[in-house]
């Protein structure tokens, strides 16, 4: 009992804090959702070079040159899209974080407002589904060129489709409307028979787009997170078998330490900070909506080894594993949106999600509201407005936080 209770005062400084750090939050989440309002939900994406009108007849459709075009105009420190023709749009997945965010700003407030503008992005993307594939399904607005294969625009992937089947799945929960279950549903319907479930050792790997043996670790549990947790409502045993398969895939090739590589091909082979995040993510759902502790002890041990190894102690996020920099927006927003999920499990871990939110708001944000997308030094900031990399991942990372706060 008494290494629990508080002495006089340090209840009043903790509340002070507390006071504090909500006012804060808010009035970034104020400023961040003014910016949104006032560019109507668009912004860049990271890997919309290819939208490139005045450079990309010179790629010749070779996947070498897309690549170096697509990469060039990501990781150029400066944004020159609007030199290159490229404009802002709205994003599928942008949208459905958004939605997420407006969720939780709504259960937080009860403000009719932040309702609305859920219920919004959610038909936005009742709309721009991906056509000619089973099941709901969505993908991005822009021709995508990987390490492995090239990805035309509006083909789904399991990323984005899982993401935004989450934000479908917080709507029946929030708005109880079938609806919205049914278009979960159909996401898993499209998980099932629209992508490959490549068999490894007792479990399987679900291909991160139709078509192709494309395997990586955060693809294929994002997956498993969408079918488990619409299985929590459904009770559908497909949808539960394949998560734990899945599941079991990644547990598998858990490294020693705790980690994750991105994918186990040769070329896939690095370790990163919002992936791990997504992995760690989609293990508590399971538990979540199962009651299953099969995976805690491989949960657990990437959580710590993730909580350990990606964040300075004044709450930077890193990058890589081996390395600070580039300090990236996705990483601050899924740092803080998984700390905070895992409050339960970690008693600190709000405190660390506040941390990383505050560094954020102090060194990412800028005056007019939005996030920057990268910071490669103290004195080289790459300002680009991006939608889903950036602001939309803020508004429902820092909206989790306004709630756990």
């Amino acid at each position: 009992m008494g290494s629990t209770t508080a002495f006089a005062g340090e209840s009043t400084t903790r509340a002070a804090g507390d006071t504090s750090a909500k006012t804060e939050i808010e009035r970034s989440i104020c400023l961040l959702s003014q910016w949104l309002d006032k560019n109507d939900y668009r912004g860049y994406d990271t890997f919309d070079g290819l939208s490139a009108v005045y450079l990309r007849p010179l790629t010749f459709n070779s996947p070498l040159l897309r690549t170096v075009l697509q990469q060039g105009v990501r990781r150029f420190p400066l944004n020159l899209r609007p030199l290159l023709g490229i404009r802002k749009e709205r994003s599928t997945k942008g949208m459905g974080f958004l939605a997420r965010g407006y969720m939780r700003l709504h259960a937080e407030s009860g403000d009719s407002v932040w309702a609305e503008k859920a219920k919004a992005a959610l038909q936005w993307l009742v709309e721009h589904q991906s056509t000619g594939y089973p099941g709901a399904s969505w993908g991005n607005h822009f021709d995508y060129q990987s390490r492995a294969f090239f990805l035309p625009k509006g083909v789904p992937t399991v990323v984005w489709t899982s993401l935004i089947g989450h934000s479908f799945v917080d709507g029946y929960e929030h708005f109880k409307d079938e609806s919205y279950l049914k278009i979960a549903v159909s996401a898993c319907e499209h998980i099932l028979h629209g992508l490959t479930a490549f068999p490894d050792g007792e479990g399987v790997c679900i291909a991160y787009v139709p078509g192709k043996d494309s395997r990586v670790h955060n693809a294929n549990t994002l997956g498993a997170s969408l079918l488990i947790r619409t299985y929590a409502h459904t009770k559908k045993q497909e949808y539960r078998e394949l998560a734990e398969q899945a599941l079991r895939y990644t547990a598998t090739h858990q490294r020693a330490d705790g980690s994750w590589y991105y994918g186990e091909k040769e070329n896939l082979h690095w370790v990163d900070n919002f992936h791990t995040g997504y992995v760690l993510d989609c293990f508590l759902h399971y538990e979540q909506s199962t009651g299953d502790l099969r995976f805690r002890e491989t949960m657990m041990h990437g959580y710590r080894y993730w909580k350990e190894t990606f964040f300075l102690p004044d709450g930077t996020p890193k990058y890589y594993d081996h390395k600070v920099l580039p300090i990236d927006i996705q990483c601050c927003s899924q740092a803080i949106d998984s700390f905070t999920f895992f409050r339960d499990l970690d008693a600190d871990a709000p405190a660390q999600a506040l941390k990383v939110a505050r560094w954020t708001i102090a060194n990412m944000q800028d005056k007019t509201g939005y996030f920057y997308y990268r910071r490669y030094s103290p004195w080289v900031v790459n300002k680009t407005p991006t939608l889903h990399w950036g602001q939309a991942t803020m508004l429902s990372a820092l909206a989790a936080l306004q709630q756990a706060l």
